[in-house]
């Protein structure tokens, strides 16, 4: 499960999901992939990370999305 590589410590970036107990937020790997950076763009400016978190990410903030938003009909 993709998930497993989303970590929470309220101790590391107010709380906020990152990757694998990393200081790297998920909302930071999305920003960047927002502004335009290609995966091979981030994974060089952070060697640490791996394609499997970009896409962890990805899931992470596809299933949030999924869960927050329901239309009442």
């Amino acid at each position: 499960m993709t998930h497993t590589r989303i970590t929470l410590d309220s101790n590391k970036r107010g709380g906020r999901p990152c990757i694998r107990n990393l200081r790297i937020s998920v909302y930071d790997v999305l920003d960047m992939l927002a502004e335009g950076m290609s995966e091979a763009n981030i994974l060089e400016d952070f060697p640490e990370l791996e394609t499997a978190d970009i896409r962890a990410c990805l899931a992470f903030a596809a299933d949030r999305e999924h869960n927050l938003y329901t239309v009442a009909v």
